[in-house]
């Protein structure tokens, strides 16, 4: 007897349900088997001390530690000699003003400026955290070497971590947001870079992070203890390192307040349109796949060598 067209039908669904849990259960094991250990808080000898002024070495400090200064400002750098000096002259202009930096390090003191020189590339990611491991502030402020976002708008942030309070267990943090400016910014891309860009904030949305609309904006703002214990926990270390370090956050309860601020798109970013967003939703998947197997573990909180 011939199967009826209503039955061929659902033979087919559940047979593509079957394909989909298949499928989902093997990207999960590949997950789980490839999943690396967590980068180790580890600094190499050369990446204990810094260059004073004077070109001497002095050794740097550790999060762990009391803070000594009221803000620190970790700037991840790499081949970035065209677009840092801009950032650099308004980050420190605005800064002095403030009476908390005032001048590049060679000119000034290495108590306003230090330069970390890491042994080998370690990402974006992996740079801020070496940065953040080596704060002396009581909050510490994440900002691009680009510029794109006009340093006065740390007030901005400020005012939105101020508003969190109380904060559990000390922890709080400021997200700078674009999400503002995506009417904007869609008028001035192309229809392919659109598509990638709803791609990426629907799998952010549907894997790792709710409620904060823009998570890849490099003007963050977090509490001392905030940054100590998300990096802490922090495996990526490429571009999607921001994902992570919110899911870290939303999943201790760290209150995050998402903030907008001013932003112009700089030329000579680093990121390649296509490979650089297949990358990152491999990354997202990832994150979300490999805690939810137990490969990779929150709130594992240690000692920064």
């Amino acid at each position: 007897m011939a199967l009826l067209p209503l039955q061929l039908a659902a033979l087919g669904a559940v047979l593509g349900v079957a394909l989909a849990i298949a499928a989902l259960i093997l990207v999960s094991l590949v997950a789980f088997i490839t999943a690396t250990e967590m980068p180790p808080l580890h600094r190499h000898e050369a990446e204990r001390f810094f260059l004073n002024s004077g070109g001497q070495r002095e050794a740097l400090p550790s999060i762990a530690a009391a803070p000594t200064k009221q803000l620190s400002v970790v700037v991840p750098s790499y081949n970035e000699e065209k677009r840092l000096p801009v950032m650099m002259d308004e980050a420190l202009g605005y800064l002095e003003e403030r009476q908390v930096a005032f001048k590049y390090c060679q000119k000034y003191g290495s108590d306003k400026i230090r330069v970390i020189t890491l042994v080998k590339n370690r990402g974006k990611g992996g740079a801020v955290k070496m940065g953040v491991f080596s704060s002396r502030g009581k909050k510490i402020l994440m900002a691009d070497a680009d510029g794109a976002t006009k340093f006065p708008d740390v007030e901005k942030l400020e005012k939105g971590l101020d508003e969190l309070q109380p904060w559990p267990d000390q922890m709080a943090i400021a997200c700078g947001s674009r999400a503002h400016l995506q009417k904007e910014s869609i008028a001035q891309r192309s229809y392919f870079r659109t598509l990638l860009m709803y791609g990426f904030h629907g799998l952010v949305w549907v894997l790792c992070v709710r409620g904060i609309r823009d998570t890849q904006c490099g003007f963050k703002l977090l509490t001392r203890e905030a940054a100590r214990r998300t990096f802490s926990s922090l495996h990526v270390e490429r571009w999607a390192f921001d994902v992570e370090l919110l899911y870290i956050a939303r999943s201790l309860r760290v209150p995050v307040a998402e903030i907008a601020v001013n932003w112009t798109e700089i030329e000579g970013s680093k990121l390649v349109p296509f490979w650089s967003w297949l990358q990152m939703g491999r990354d997202l998947l990832f994150i979300r796949l490999r805690y939810m197997t137990g490969a990779w573990k929150l709130g594992q909180t240690r000692k920064f060598d």
